[in-house]
């Protein structure tokens, strides 16, 4: 009666721990008690990806799988229950299903854009902890709503901006944030290039996709193929675009934590875009926003085409970022950094300097936090704060003049048109 009593994720904190069998006396790892019981929600290119890597780890149970397409859902239980050698899976097309089952500690959401909100709301409502692909949304009203349901419910969030978890990029914040190149001048960040493609026409819906489903709060649009692909991120009522979920989150929440700018952001915006003139992805091809802070550090948020143009370091191609002071600079991509001058390479930052967290497996940083009920790597502060530098990019594109920011009210002052932008409407029923 008294193990019943107990809150699961209670045990998982260690709060009941002698009720727990230890693992060393059970063969093969960790206690089936003990583990943490994890269910996915999108199951297609990227979800597949965090499947593997959840069955790797001894200290998982993956337990249930939810996507809207019967093939993905369907592929991802094979591929679970191989590993168990059982068919216990579960499979959900609808993800409530999933996030109503009493056993399941956390969750991995690997959805489009445009549904990242309405799960993760609903996942702290359940007190689900939650790996969260990027971006938060597609409206910085969908991110504070996220953000005020994690805070209010208090599951572990770990964003996806595994960036954080890379020790070049730990070590170029720790050099920059310990003055080695001087005083931070500018940032410079070079994101994924986006594409044009004509208008598609209309196509029958596959057997084994609900296709309503799939647009949920989304205006209602005929299916096309290349529309539930992967490109979606190219398409302005499911996301940003390059400027943030199909990359460019990834180097604006870098510049957040070179610039110790987790719990604040940039004071303004402004910039221009090319926009395709028709077609299916209509999201910018190519932009340039400059983005100014309170200490005086100016961020230049660019396609990787026009960050070549402004700094030759960038001439070897790739997505990467360059952050210039008044003595040097660092350039960091995932392909590795350089620096100027070449010595900082060699620096060692010593114990009484400024120090970050540190983490070099971002799945593993999630988990650890579940069980200790730590803050993650990439929490929800954080996520926040780089989402609206993506939103005020976007925002000041589309209105084609500067906007100005306050980082304490989360609102553009005096400016009515920015602030509608502020949030977008949903197609009935949905809503935050």
């Amino acid at each position: 009666m008294l193990r019943e009593k107990i809150c699961r994720r209670d045990v998982l904190r260690g709060l009941a721990a002698p009720l727990i069998v230890p693992a060393s006396v059970v063969r093969g790892g960790t206690a089936p008690s003990d583990r943490i019981v994890v269910g996915h929600i999108g199951v297609g290119e990227m979800g597949t990806g965090h499947v593997h890597a959840m069955l790797g780890d001894p200290e998982v149970r993956v337990a249930a799988v939810a996507d809207v397409r019967r093939q993905h859902r369907e592929r991802a239980k094979r591929l679970v229950d191989a590993k168990y050698g059982d068919q216990a899976c579960a499979m959900y097309n609808d993800f409530r299903e999933l996030l109503a089952r009493d056993d399941i500690d956390a969750v991995v959401i690997a959805v489009p854009d445009f549904w990242h909100a309405l799960i993760g709301i609903e996942a702290a409502r359940r007190g689900k902890h939650m790996y969260y692909e990027k971006p938060m949304g597609v409206s910085f009203a969908e991110a504070a709503a996220v953000r005020e349901a994690v805070k209010r419910h208090g599951p572990v969030f770990q964003f996806g901006t595994q960036q954080r978890s890379s020790n070049d990029y730990r070590f170029t914040v720790e050099l920059i944030r310990n003055g080695r190149i001087g005083r931070l001048q500018t940032m410079i960040i070079a994101s994924a290039l986006s594409q044009e493609i004509g208008n598609q026409p209309a196509e029958p819906v596959p057997e084994g996709l609900d296709y309503e489903f799939w647009l949920g709060p989304a205006p209602w649009a005929p299916y096309t193929h290349l529309r539930c692909t992967r490109n979606w991120t190219l398409i302005y009522d499911y996301s940003l675009g390059c400027i943030s979920g199909a990359w460019g989150i990834h180097d604006v929440d870098i510049a957040q934590w070179v610039n110790d700018a987790d719990g604040t952001g940039p004071i303004s915006a402004e910039g221009t875009a090319v926009f395709p003139e028709e077609g299916l992805y209509d999201t910018p091809v190519s932009w340039e926003v400059e983005h100014q802070y309170a200490n005086g550090v100016k961020l230049l948020h660019t396609d990787m085409l026009t960050a070549q143009r402004r700094a030759p370091q960038f001439r070897e191609g790739g997505m990467a970022s360059l952050f210039i002071g008044s003595e040097g600079w660092v350039y960091v991509s995932r392909n590795g950094m350089r620096t100027y001058p070449e010595s900082l390479m060699h620096a060692t930052i010593g114990p009484d300097e400024i120090h970050v967290p540190h983490s070099t497996d971002h799945r593993r940083n999630f988990l650890n936090a579940v069980r200790t009920g730590r803050r993650s790597i990439s929490h929800i502060d954080a996520a926040v704060r780089a989402e609206m530098v993506c939103q005020q990019a976007d925002i000041a594109i589309r209105l084609r003049r500067k906007v100005r920011w306050d980082p304490e009210q989360e609102t553009f002052p005096g400016d009515d048109a920015a602030n509608r932008m502020l949030a977008r409407p949903m197609r009935s029923p949905w809503h935050l």
